[in-house]
């Protein structure tokens, strides 16, 4: 993962190079809220509550438009946390998940009119999964992090030359415990360009 990590960073740089020569660079930051699905999946499960939820949490993101189509950012993600209680042959257990991630990818933008744009990201991402467990669980319980490929695609609206509004769909890629979040999430935000 450290040599996808390396050529994504050399390509994005070189690729800043090429078309930076001639341009300025436009650095921005935003906020967004993040829905992301979380499930759980204990062994021999007997309950017949629902193990699936949709836990909101926080993103933060900085970047650099290094011409009209390309861009670099980097970001950090906090997905919330969420628990399942359940009951295996009559014992009770929990589990608890609370789940991060850095990510750094290149950046597309392909305006559809002045005010509209779609993008697309493409990296890698540094996802965390701390896991919690009680009763026959436990063996879920444990901190795991993994490298794992980034996409997301997604929409920018401009209200104006400066702030625009964000909606954009983000596949995380897997943890090492499946405890918890899924592998996607939805931003909604603002960005704030300089």
């Amino acid at each position: 993962m450290k040599k996808i990590a390396f050529a994504l960073i050399t390509s994005a740089l070189a690729l800043g190079a090429a078309s930076v020569q001639a341009q300025e660079l436009k650095p921005y930051v935003g906020v967004g809220v993040v829905s992301s699905q979380h499930k759980y999946n204990a062994a021999n499960d007997t309950t017949n509550g629902d193990r699936k939820s949709n836990e909101w949490g926080g993103k933060i993101y900085g970047g650099v438009q290094l011409d009209k189509t390309w861009g670099v950012e980097a970001g950090y993600t906090d997905f919330g946390k969420s628990d399942y209680s359940y009951t295996v042959g009559g014992a009770n257990g929990r589990i608890e998940s609370d789940a991060k991630s850095f990510y750094l990818a290149g950046k597309g933008s392909f305006p559809i009119n002045q005010q509209l744009s779609m993008t697309g990201k493409l990296g890698v991402a540094h996802n965390k999964n701390d896991v919690n467990a009680t009763g026959l669980a436990v063996a879920y319980r444990g901190d795991s992090s993994r490298n794992a490929l980034f996409a997301a695609v997604g929409a920018e609206y401009a209200f104006t030359d400066k702030l625009s509004g964000v909606v954009e769909y983000e596949h995380y890629g897997k943890n090492d415990n499946e405890q918890g979040r899924r592998k996607g999430a939805v931003n909604l935000g603002v960005k704030a360009s300089f």
